[in-house]
């Protein structure tokens, strides 16, 4: 005689102990995400409009995007890494959004080695750079494309890294991490992480051809001097 499974996460034999369904809505946790990160990035904006009133439309953007993955990297996944054996139960808002993102990849419910290990690199390194970014690009700092490059190659590695060993896990030992419904799985686990490739993937293109610019005006400048 089958068992129920105590959660609905898969596989469906994955050890989830004390699992409790959520008692907000779907609806209602994605909604207070959104009103989060949207009061988090109009906060920013203002603040970034007062400090440097002249600062460039593209800049401005690149705060934003930089702020909004630092806090997300600090608070959100921070709750993770000193939450992840005890999130199961959990009723408190991030615990919920947690249960409901782990629908598509249950990793982030069985404290699995590599995801835990991701995170906390990403809690304790490349967030606080992402603050360190948008301090730099505010402050007008030579350091701000050293940094920018540091950073979108870790979000870049980090995503791979994470779409590779999950869907290695799913193909070749035929161990599911995603729900079966195609909305997990490309809403939640392909669309949300991608976003993490397509943007640091542009920032890091901005960041080279700027430092490569940078280093042929130096060698004209070099060559110049020589010829004099």
């Amino acid at each position: 005689m089958d068992t129920v499974p105590s959660h609905p996460y898969y596989p469906l034999g994955a050890l989830i102990n004390d699992y409790a369904p959520n008692s907000a809505s779907v609806q209602g946790l994605l909604t207070t995400a959104s009103l989060s990160a949207t009061t988090l990035l109009a906060t920013t904006l203002v603040l970034s409009i007062w400090v440097r009133p002249n600062l460039k439309t593209a800049d401005q953007i690149a705060i934003l995007w930089f702020v909004l993955s630092g806090t997300l990297h600090c608070f959100f996944e921070g709750y993770f890494i000193f939450n992840h054996d005890s999130m199961a139960p959990a009723q408190d808002f991030f615990g919920q959004l947690w249960k409901e993102y782990a629908l598509s990849d249950s990793r982030y419910l069985t404290s699995d080695t590599l995801v835990l290990c991701m995170e906390t690199i990403t809690v304790l390194v490349w967030g606080p750079l992402c603050f360190g970014v948008a301090y730099a690009i505010i402050s007008s700092h030579s350091l701000r494309h050293p940094l920018q490059i540091i950073v979108c190659m870790a979000h870049l590695y980090g995503d791979a890294l994470y779409y590779a060993t999950s869907l290695y896990d799913d193909y070749v030992h035929k161990r599911p991490y995603c729900r079966p419904e195609p909305f997990y799985f490309w809403v939640y686990y392909f669309l949300m992480n991608f976003i993490w490739i397509v943007i640091p993937g542009l920032y890091l293109y901005q960041s080279m051809s700027t430092v490569s610019r940078a280093m042929k005006r130096i060698d004209l400048d070099t060559l110049s001097r020589k010829s004099i």
